[in-house]
């Protein structure tokens, strides 16, 4: 079954390589979507794919790597378009 999430998580963020750690992560689940920042701080991403790949990802989100900070990770379950053909960094 397929699953989609769409993210924004807030902290320290941005500037520590959340973006580019996101899509190492996205892309090593099979997942697709994007991940961007915003311009209030916070990082959004979208992504989708197996159910199982998908609640891995949120909780890598909850997280992320050093030297990330997340304070704050607020989300919604959409239903999976399939629109997406890869997982890339918007800007």
């Amino acid at each position: 079954m397929k699953k989609r999430f769409h993210v924004r998580i807030s902290g320290r963020v941005q500037g520590v390589f959340f973006r580019a750690n996101t899509w190492k992560t996205a892309r090593s689940l099979g997942l697709t979507g994007w991940v961007r920042n915003l311009p209030d701080g916070r990082v959004e991403a979208v992504f989708e794919g197996e159910e199982d790949a998908a609640e891995k990802m949120l909780a890598w989100c909850r997280s992320g790597t050093p030297p990330a900070r997340v304070y704050h990770l607020e989300y919604e379950n959409e239903t999976p378009t399939g629109e997406f053909t890869a997982f890339e960094i918007a800007y």
